[in-house]
């Protein structure tokens, strides 16, 4: 699902033993127009009573790809902390097919501020929307 000549790159090793190491490896590209494609693969642990990829797993991987997605458009160095994540629930997800974010920054201030934007996609179809605000840390010195 993972094609590297597609442009697809790692987000890195993620520990399997944390809460993030649950949705499973990330990865990532340049969809264009200052848009970064973030990807998941669902699995049936992740499923709900209903048979569909549960919300709350599919709200840590959009929480995860404002990070991602803010990281490779140009986010300022630094820690960041989610202040807040707003996502709009558009259709069931499945497990067994990729699920995308598309991600982009809407703007940052010189206050530590990130304003994040965009959608999620399984199967040409879309089946999320969502916002959030990233905000710096200031080191505890």
């Amino acid at each position: 699902m993972i094609d590297s000549d597609a442009g697809w790159l790692s987000f890195g090793d993620i520990p399997p033993q944390s809460f993030a190491g649950s949705i499973g490896p990330l990865h990532y590209r340049d969809a264009g127009s200052e848009v970064v494609q973030v990807r998941m693969m669902p699995t049936p642990t992740m499923l709900n009573m209903g048979g569909s990829i549960h919300g709350g797993a599919v709200m840590t991987f959009i929480d995860m790809a404002i990070f991602a997605g803010g990281r490779i458009l140009g986010r300022a160095p630094g820690h960041y902390v989610t202040l807040d994540c707003a996502t709009h629930f558009i259709a069931r997800t499945m497990p067994g097919e990729p699920l995308d974010a598309f991600v982009r920054m809407v703007g940052q201030t010189k206050g530590g501020l990130v304003f994040m934007a965009g959608y999620c996609a399984q199967g040409g179809t879309t089946t999320h929307s969502f916002t959030g605000t990233l905000k710096k840390i200031r080191d505890r010195t």
